[in-house]
């Protein structure tokens, strides 16, 4: 029983055994099948791969051949371009070169033609010489006179025709020139003007504030004057509380100031709550407001104008003159008005229309600050439009627009022009009695300093001035030659809107008595 046991439990172990062997091999044999289908088909792969490399370098070779071949045919094309362009600049350099040198032997032919006719004039001046001394020793013996009495009576009658030559062909050129020139002047500045839409209203800037009721007077003063002494020292005012019935004056040299105080106030009664920190507040309201409302102007200007690209720093200034006054013109509508008439009067001539409405926009910027800086508006303007970096032909029309230095250019002209027409018009300006009479009186006093004046008469609001000449010492000849004399006078020593006419008049009268 015991043999049986184990020859049982030995059979069992080499089964067990044997199974193992057997299983083993079998996954050995598997394991080695699947490596090796795995191995195949990764040579698979990598050969495909390197396939597909190669076939794509080829392709990408061939690109950039193609690419390469393109751009040296597009180099080649544009050397072949220039070149050719190269060989037309050099022909008409030749050209150019054959025209200079026929031009050079035409002006050596007319300066040798010249120096020829010079020759011949200095001959004939010497012959004329000759003539001239032969004639003089023939007078000599023909009246009995010795050569200086002869030459001072030749001179003399000389001097006398020429001098009426002299003045009646100048009366005939001015009279042509000047009928010429007025007529087509006056086209232009008529056009100019019909076609200038420009606000002909003239403006102050108000100083003076209506209260509801005299009540309020009291309360703008406030507890021992608290009130009107902070609001005058915010503001930089005087406010003038008197018997007039509900208003209130506001006085102030600074234009800025006095619009701020009048704002200022304004707000206090309306808001009826009026007391040192109030005022304060509304005081800072109104300066933003007064800062906000220049800026405003300034563009809307420089755009009714048509003026682009100025520095925000001079749309400011510009601004600012909507609160100053020129004889009673606002000088921000008269600087968009002389801007617009500019405009029409460049157009017109053929001349830059934006350089001559933008001089014409600036010719009075230095009035804008001419209150606060030492020196004359044009000084200042000119000031400005440096710093600014305006161009020279605007810095020009600036300086010379009241004819301070010469215009440089035709559009400072035009602004001198549209300046006079925009300040000379009807209604424009405003002008004191006291001014008024002292030009009338500078007038005459100029007109009379003249030889030979009787007595003279400034007429027409000073726009004409008549002169009676004493007939004995002042000739029809000489008359053309002292309306010119006291013309020049007039503009070098005076300054007026517009243009003077003077007239000279002359009467001879004889008079007999029949006994």
């Amino acid at each position: 029983m015991p043999g049986i046991i184990i020859a049982v439990v030995a059979t069992l172990v080499i089964s067990v055994l044997v199974t193992w062997f057997l299983a083993n091999s079998y996954h050995k044999k598997v394991t080695e099948g699947k490596i090796g289908s795995a191995e195949e088909r990764a040579r698979k792969i990598i050969d495909e791969a390197l396939k597909t490399a190669e076939e794509t370098k080829r392709e990408k070779l061939l690109e950039a051949k193609e690419e390469a071949l393109k751009t040296r045919n597009d180099l080649e094309k544009e050397v072949k371009d220039r070149r050719n362009e190269v060989q037309r600049s050099e022909r008409r350099v030749q050209q150019k070169e054959e025209n200079v040198e026929k031009r050079s032997e035409a002006i050596e032919k007319k300066e040798q033609s010249l120096n020829a006719r010079e020759e011949a004039l200095n001959k004939k001046s010497e012959e004329v010489a000759k003539l001239n001394e032969q004639r003089l020793q023939e007078l000599e013996k023909i009246s009995g006179l010795t050569s200086e009495q002869a030459k001072e009576y030749l001179l003399k009658i000389v001097e006398d025709d020429v001098k009426h030559e002299s003045a009646v062909m100048i009366k005939n050129m001015e009279a042509e020139a000047k009928e010429e020139a007025d007529k087509r002047a006056k086209e232009i500045v008529v056009n100019a003007i019909q076609r200038c839409s420009a606000d002909h209203v003239s403006e102050t800037t108000i100083s003076v504030v209506q209260l509801p009721n005299d009540e309020m007077k009291g309360r703008i003063i406030g507890r021992e004057g608290r009130n009107i002494r902070t609001l005058e020292t915010m503001t930089g005012v005087d406010l003038i509380i008197d018997d007039t019935p509900e208003a209130v004056v506001i006085s102030g040299f600074d234009p800025i100031r006095r619009e701020v105080a009048r704002i200022a106030l304004e707000k206090l009664i309306v808001d009826g709550r009026i007391h040192p920190a109030r005022i304060e507040e509304m005081v800072e309201k109104a300066q933003k407001e007064v800062a906000a409302k220049i800026k405003e102007e300034g563009e809307n200007a420089a755009i009714e104008a048509g003026v682009h690209g100025l520095h925000p720093e001079v749309i400011k200034i510009l601004g600012r003159m909507k609160f100053r006054t020129s004889y009673g013109q606002n000088c921000l509508k008269h600087s968009v008005e002389v801007a617009q008439l500019c405009g029409l009067l460049a157009s017109e001539l053929g001349l830059d229309v934006r350089v001559a409405k933008r001089a014409g926009l600036l010719h009075d910027i230095g009035k804008a600050v001419d209150h606060e800086l030492e020196g004359s508006h044009i000084q200042l303007g000119v000031d400005i439009c440096k710093k600014y970096k305006e161009s020279q032909i605007v810095i020009n029309a600036v300086e010379a627009h009241h004819g301070d230095v010469e215009p440089q250019s035709l559009i400072a002209v035009l602004v001198q022009a549209a300046d006079t027409i925009s300040s000379a018009r009807p209604g424009a300006r405003r002008e004191t009695l006291e001014t008024y009479t002292s030009r009338l009186k500078e007038l005459e006093e100029i007109t009379n300093s003249f030889k030979g004046v009787d007595h003279s008469f400034a007429i027409q609001a000073g726009r004409e001035v008549r002169v009676m000449v004493v007939p004995e010492q002042v000739s029809d000849a000489d008359m053309v030659l002292m309306a010119r004399d006291i013309a020049k006078k007039i503009e070098d020593e005076m300054e007026y809107p517009g243009q003077i006419k003077v007239n000279i008049i002359r009467e001879s009268r004889a008079t007999d008595y029949a006994k």
